[in-house]
């Protein structure tokens, strides 16, 4: 078997891992939060900011655009500015915490990408967002780590190869928006 052929198939067993009813608890959330005009911020590091800012993309422009239900959800990953004035200034640990104590309300809804669960950064946000009352969600690889414990609900994709995590991470926010996109209104 190539490396192509084995990647796919490992990967078609780690797509099968996913929790699907989590998955629809996650959707259940992002309606009552686009309905109730609530605010999303999504936030990770590396591969998994990557994910966050296609994430929100997919949602405030697949999912909203000619819509009246519309999505207010942020990238914390986005403000380029923001984060290396806080890592500079302060600590990275704060980068997304902080960005939160401005804007998240009770109510808000807070995702937080981490593959390993244990990003300091990501884990202070998801910390902060239930300390201030907002719904927490968390996409996690291997065994949650701390993030996966944190969170209100954890979509924890149990598998060590960080790509294969990242990959599934992809598909469970692909699963929201194009839900919003192909079958809501």
């Amino acid at each position: 078997m190539s490396f192509p052929e084995l990647y796919v198939a490992e990967l078609r067993k780690t797509i099968d891992t996913i929790d699907l009813r989590l998955v629809s608890q996650a959707i259940d959330w992002f309606r009552e939060a686009r309905d109730a005009g609530k605010n999303i911020f999504v936030c990770g590091n590396g591969g998994s900011a990557a994910t966050a800012s296609h994430f929100a993309t997919d949602l405030v422009k697949g999912a909203s655009y000619g819509r009246d239900a519309r999505f207010r959800i942020l990238a914390l990953t986005d403000s380029m500015p923001t984060l290396t004035a806080y890592s500079n200034d302060v600590s990275y640990e704060c980068v997304f915490v902080e960005q939160l104590r401005n804007f998240a309300e009770p109510g808000d809804l807070v995702m937080g990408i981490s593959g390993s669960g244990n990003s300091a950064n990501v884990v202070r946000a998801i910390e902060y967002g239930n300390e201030a009352g907002c719904r927490t969600l968390a996409l996690t690889g291997r065994d949650g780590g701390k993030l996966g414990r944190l969170a209100q609900l954890n979509i924890q994709v149990s598998e060590p190869h960080m790509g294969r995590i990242e990959d599934a991470h992809m598909i469970v926010c692909h699963m929201i928006a194009y839900y919003f996109m192909d079958c809501a209104k």
